[in-house]
């Protein structure tokens, strides 16, 4: 059977939820998620069975929205803030990317289509102001929310990043909690 929208294959499910293959894989062979064998030996789970799995076993995971995995592009040139990003938000449910410069946001952007950009103002080459100036004028890339952080908080940065078009702004170091908050709000339109 061709693996569709409608159906899982254990690696699959597992990405879907953030989790890894082992956890998955216990939860079929337990009971507790329903699969079936195909023919070729291969274990299936139909989008139904998993959406209701998520939403009644997984349901109290601060913050996930498994049933629509949101997809977050981080865009800072820090090699470190990039990993901790990810690490903070990929926790949490959400399907991360890296970008470490205007021009690759640019491009991962178009790629990877995120709902959601955590955008470093100052980077080599394009910076973060026409990154997201960019991004706001083009009608298939405007309803993408912006959030921008930065270690170089001034009200001419904040006036400027709002005014380009960022949705949100936030200082360096920004807390997890801050942060998942911030994106929580934004992805449901409460900024």
């Amino acid at each position: 059977m061709p693996e569709t929208d409608n159906y899982f294959s254990i690696p699959k499910a597992a990405k879907h939820c953030s989790i890894s293959r082992v956890t998955l894989w216990r939860w079929v062979r337990s009971g507790k998620l329903k699969a079936f064998l195909t023919p070729g030996g291969q274990y299936r789970i139909r989008k139904e069975d998993l959406d209701l799995f998520i939403s009644g076993k997984m349901g109290h995971l601060p913050q996930a929205d498994f049933l629509k995995e949101k997809k977050i592009l981080i865009v800072d040139d820090d090699s470190g803030v990039q990993k901790l990003l990810i690490r903070m938000v990929s926790t949490n449910g959400f399907r991360a990317e890296v970008a470490s410069d205007g021009f690759e946001a640019g491009v991962k952007t178009a790629q990877f289509k995120p709902d959601l950009i955590v955008l470093d103002l100052y980077m080599p080459g394009m910076d973060g102001f026409e990154v997201c100036k960019q991004i706001k004028e083009n009608s298939n890339t405007s309803h993408i929310k912006i959030l921008a952080i930065t270690g170089y908080d001034t009200k001419e940065n904040k006036d400027r990043i709002l005014e380009a078009g960022a949705d949100g702004y936030l200082v360096k170091p920004v807390e997890r909690k801050t942060l998942l908050q911030n994106i929580d709000d934004l992805l449901k339109g409460e900024v």
